[in-house]
């Protein structure tokens, strides 16, 4: 199964370290541009090397990435390692606070087809060219996405614990309120048992699908114009971040669906009278009070339409005619069912491309702005969706197929710049391959 690596990081030197919460920076896809903007602005912050700028922008992250070597701003671990990684946060309205335990290494990207790592979600062309490209130019990993496998043991948590306790470098409170906490894992033995338990387990792609691809796109190239090459070149292996599935502090939030827009004009009485040949519709007295009544709910959703609140339940005797071309799974899933009783048969918006393409919908993860923007105009009704559960999600990605966009939201998000990793040539792998037959 999966073939893991340690890694000889780069990171900010120890200086820059202590103020690490300056060069920290979040996923691309999860900030404001108020925010990013504010992230730009500080010349050594992480999201250069990330997210570059500019014309040539990765042109401009090997510019800069040479040039903090070369002037000491990240330097390269002398030993190689597992990185491990926590992330201490509570949910609102609990006073629990969780902590997700997880590790960063290198391993295999492998190509989908050899079901090692396994996806959840399709991606854009476009965005996985970009990615690909900005590890062509730099051969520099800058942000490591985050997968999950399932040891219902938890054995990696035991030596992650211990280390954890000498960190080394943490930050006050980032950006979503989590405190992250890094430090190492350099014996050997160790090591080792980490590859012995990943090398009988499959991945599952939590985030980052765009940067997964990058990174196999650009192992395709190399071994397409190095025919000799042997199999353990660095640039075979992409940065994750692992977490174990069995652990309770993994959460997984709710994205909602807000409609922009209404196709033909349709009214709001029009909409509900559409409804209503698939759901049951029941007239709520408390909008606030949407995500409770539906909370474990099959088939259940909460409708916000013209300052009333509602709440939809599937039609159990309808289900059968979900037409869509893929597997029992994702059928059974709530997205699926909001996707193609609500979007296509009510709304006309046929088919997942069609609706992926659609300008009349976003998607948002607050609920109290959902219902802000339904006030205020700016958007026609808000739909209001229960969590994606990680059974769900296994099930899917065993299935072999994919869920509707924007289905997971893995709480909370890591942090690119905690540290960075070289793919390049003449960057030594660390470790020989586990053979589990040796």
């Amino acid at each position: 199964m999966a073939e893991i690596q340690p890694i000889r990081a780069w990171r900010y030197n120890a200086g820059l370290s202590q103020r690490i919460d300056e060069y920290v920076s979040p996923l691309f896809d999860v900030v404001s541009a108020k925010q990013r903007e504010l992230l730009y602005q500080n010349p050594l912050n992480s999201i250069h090397l990330s997210v570059p700028r500019g014309d040539d922008a990765a042109g401009e992250a090997l510019r800069r990435l040479t040039e903090w070597q070369q002037s000491g701003v990240v330097e390269q671990d002398a030993l190689a390692g597992i990185y491990v990684y926590y992330q201490y946060f509570r949910l609102a309205g609990s006073q629990r606070e969780y902590c997700r335990k997880g590790f960063m290494c290198h391993i295999r990207a492998y190509d989908w087809a050899e079901k090692v790592v396994l996806r959840h979600e399709n991606t854009l062309p476009t965005a996985v060219n970009d990615r690909a490209e900005l590890l062509a130019r730099t051969q520099f990993q800058t942000s490591a996405t985050h997968g999950l496998y399932r040891d219902e043991d938890f054995e990696l948590e035991r030596y992650c614990d211990e280390a954890i306790l000498d960190p080394l470098c943490q930050t006050e409170e980032d950006y979503q309120g989590a405190r992250d906490v890094l430090a190492v894992i350099q014996d050997a033995t160790v090591i080792r048992r980490f590859q012995e338990v990943l090398s009988q387990r499959q991945v599952i792609l939590a985030d980052g699908h765009h940067r997964y691809e990058g990174s196999l796109a650009y192992r395709q190239a190399r071994m397409a114009a190095e025919p000799n090459h042997n199999g353990h070149e660095p640039w075979h292996y992409h940065l994750m971040y692992l977490t174990n599935a069995a652990a309770d502090d993994l959460r997984i939030l709710p994205t909602h669906r807000l409609l922009l827009e209404l196709p033909g004009n349709i009214t709001d009485a029009e909409l509900l009278e559409r409804l209503g040949q698939w759901f049951t519709v029941t007239s709520r007295e408390d909008a606030f009070a949407l995500p409770e009544i539906i909370a474990g709910k099959p088939w259940a959703f909460g409708l916000y339409l013209g300052g009333q609140p509602y709440k939809l339940r599937l039609k159990p005797e309808v289900h059968d005619q979900l037409a869509w071309d893929t597997t029992p799974e994702v059928k059974a899933l709530d997205l699926t069912v909001l996707h193609y009783f609500v979007l296509e048969r009510v709304l006309g918006i046929v088919g997942p491309d069609a609706q992926r393409q659609w300008s009349g919908i976003t998607y948002v993860r607050n609920f109290p702005e959902c219902l802000q923007r339904v006030d205020s105009g700016e958007a026609r009704a808000a739909i209001i969706t229960n969590e994606v559960t990680m059974d769900e999600v296994e099930r899917v990605c065993q299935s072999g197929a994919v869920m509707p966009p924007k289905s997971t939201f893995f709480y909370p998000k890591t942090l690119g710049g905690l540290l960075f990793t070289s793919i390049r040539d003449d960057e030594p792998v660390p470790y020989a391959p586990f053979n589990p037959g040796l």
